[in-house]
């Protein structure tokens, strides 16, 4: 079977709003995208850097996904609407694997070499999460809308949260996870934001008050 049937069947059985493989074919910005990376990986292993990252650029342009030519990407991964996912060069994606908008599989600026995150097989990753760093995702995982996992998931687990936590291994809810508040949780990135806003007004005043002084 060729990769686009397999997309196909793939893409029909995961997306209830799917109703035939033409219109998974035609009109589905993550068959495009996966279709466009397989060449520009090509070209990539065969050392044609630059040309396998304008094919690259190209599919960003026109699906709204950015997938690394580096990258390594198992069998019938979908990529559930697409817009704005990201893919880094050193990431790889196991078997069966589904992807919703908004996930960034990236690097933390940390590392060198091996600087993006490996996915096992059958793992869903929700929309808006980040998967940062080294960092390995066991297979038949699950990755919570908006979470940002910066440590390793075990197989058959479920991870939610910023920064995420294990809240189910093999379906059984941890004994932690009643304590932590997911619905209130504060975002860091949120905090983060507030206080460079804070800085920000801050230095504003200052310069107004030494604009003031030299008039």
């Amino acid at each position: 079977m060729s990769e686009l049937r397999e997309l196909e069947k793939a893409y029909l059985e995961r997306d209830p709003a799917a109703t035939s493989g033409a219109e998974i074919a035609l009109l589905y910005p993550g068959v495009k995208a996966l279709l466009m990376y397989r060449r520009a990986n090509r070209l990539w292993k065969k050392g044609f850097k630059f040309l396998a990252r304008w094919i690259s650029q190209r599919a960003r342009k026109k699906t709204g996904i950015e997938i690394h030519p580096g990258a390594t990407i198992g069998k019938r991964l979908v990529i559930d609407h697409g817009e704005g996912v990201v893919i880094g060069e050193t990431a790889e994606i196991g078997d069966d694997c589904l992807i919703y908008q908004g996930v960034t599989l990236g690097g933390t600026g940390k590392h060198t070499g091996k600087r993006h995150p490996t996915v096992g097989n059958n793992v869903l990753i929700g929309a808006g999460a980040k998967v940062l760093g080294p960092i390995n995702i066991g297979d038949n995982s699950r990755i919570a809308a908006g979470a940002v996992v910066l440590k390793d998931v075990p197989e058959n687990s479920t991870a939610v949260g910023v920064p995420a936590r294990i809240a189910r291994i093999n379906g059984v809810k941890q004994d932690y996870v009643s304590n932590v508040d997911q619905i209130n949780v504060a975002d860091p990135v949120s905090m983060e934001l507030v206080y460079l806003t804070c800085q920000v007004e801050y230095l504003k005043r200052k310069l107004e008050e030494k604009t003031d002084e030299n008039l």
